[in-house]
């Protein structure tokens, strides 16, 4: 009889263990969207990406000029040779033709060389620059979230464009407060969360 009531008395306690750890888990998620696109608006937008953006412009100025300029050439030779394939009054020997056929093709191999390795450099800097300030904007999400209270942020834009979300209140984006809490913030202030 004493074992019945044990076990009964540990059954009782077991079971109201469990309703009161379901009781606390029962806490509604708070749920928050931000359309991190925002984040790279060079107005209203998150101030270190736009900067970071403006510093890489900077610095491919010269290489962008370049390409710009070699492109012209090209529509140039590309019109010009059309102009001497025309019939005129004056015959064009084939060969002034073919000179400016090879220069073109000559110059647009160099266009397509320069053009790859100024997208390489172009992609190698702006991991350098901008990738470090995405990563602070990540763990500072975690703690803007945590401040507000939110169990959960989502990205609305890649959700919208996935189909997967297809509708939320205006109360669930937190973008606008999240890009204002950001830009108040010293650079890399936000806290190391552990791995």
């Amino acid at each position: 009889m004493r074992t019945s009531r044990l076990i009964f008395s540990s059954l009782i306690l077991t079971v109201f263990l469990a309703m009161t750890a379901f009781a606390q888990a029962d806490v509604p998620a708070k749920i928050a969207l931000v359309d991190t696109e925002s984040f790279y608006a060079q107005t209203g937008g998150i101030n270190r990406i736009a900067n970071g953006y403006k510093s890489l412009e900077t610095e491919f100025k010269k290489d962008i000029t370049d390409l710009e300029t070699m492109a012209k050439r090209l529509q140039a030779l590309q019109i010009e040779v059309q102009n001497l394939q025309k019939p005129g009054p004056v015959p064009v020997k084939p060969e002034a033709i073919q000179v400016k056929v090879e220069e073109g093709q000559k110059l647009q191999r160099e266009y397509a060389f320069k053009q790859e390795d100024v997208k390489k450099r172009y992609e190698s800097r702006e991991g350098a620059i901008i990738g470090p300030i995405l990563q602070d904007v990540g763990k500072s999400i975690g703690d803007f979230a945590k401040q507000k209270g939110f169990t959960l942020v989502m990205d609305s834009g890649r959700l919208f464009q996935a189909q997967i979300l297809l509708y939320s209140q205006d109360t669930t984006d937190i973008t606008k407060e999240f890009i204002q809490f950001y830009n108040a913030r010293p650079a890399g202030s936000a806290t190391t969360r552990p791995e």
